[in-house]
């Protein structure tokens, strides 16, 4: 029970930490709205037109080719470092086997959209 006890105790002293924070900038920080600083700003660019804009789509390309790339890391480098454990056996092979399969196929899939040419 005491691990509970700790545990209330640390989220207790986290929620009550952030409200202290917000009622003490509430309390201390400085508040002159005006027309300047009520305006939309983003990355130094003033606002001009509508809200609404297209993307290009090429974006989504690179975090497709990143998420393959970063969950082949991430599951290939574990693996690779308990593979001598002999409890882990065939099983453990055909697991991974099955995982390249899968990270193959999705970069099959980019090259056959044309998505890892560099030009």
């Amino acid at each position: 029970m005491s691990g509970y006890v700790a545990v209330a105790a640390v989220l207790g002293a986290g929620v009550l930490l952030v409200t202290a924070a917000m009622v003490a900038r509430r309390l201390l920080a400085p508040r002159a709205p005006h027309a300047a600083k009520l305006a939309t700003y983003e990355s130094g660019v003033d606002p001009v037109g509508e809200g609404w804009a297209q993307t290009k789509v090429r974006y989504f390309v690179f975090s497709f080719l990143y998420v393959v790339f970063a969950v082949d890391a991430i599951y290939l480098f574990p693996w690779a470092t308990v593979i001598r454990d002999a409890g882990l056996g065939g099983a453990s092979l055909v697991e991974m086997g099955v995982f390249i399969g899968v990270i193959v196929l999705g970069l099959a899939h980019a090259g056959r959209r044309g998505l890892l040419r560099w030009v």
